[in-house]
């Protein structure tokens, strides 16, 4: 399952990043959002949606929230 399909409030274990991008990858990984590490939606948007990734929220969009598997 990924992000779009996840439901606000709940915490769950990223298990996978799927995206061919290495400069995305990085970005991720510089916010703390790889494999093992907790997440949270806080909200559903139409373009995307609010996570809490450690101690920051950040504003992702859907291509993005697809990518990350949980």
């Amino acid at each position: 399952m990924d992000l779009t399909k996840a439901q606000s409030g709940e915490e769950y274990i990223i298990k996978d990043i799927l995206t061919d991008d290495e400069e995305l990858n990085a970005f991720l990984f510089s916010l703390g959002c790889y494999s093992g590490e907790p997440i949270t939606v806080i909200k559903h948007l139409i373009s995307g949606c609010i996570v809490a990734i450690k101690d920051g929220r950040y504003t992702i969009d859907k291509k993005l929230a697809r990518a990350i598997k949980i």
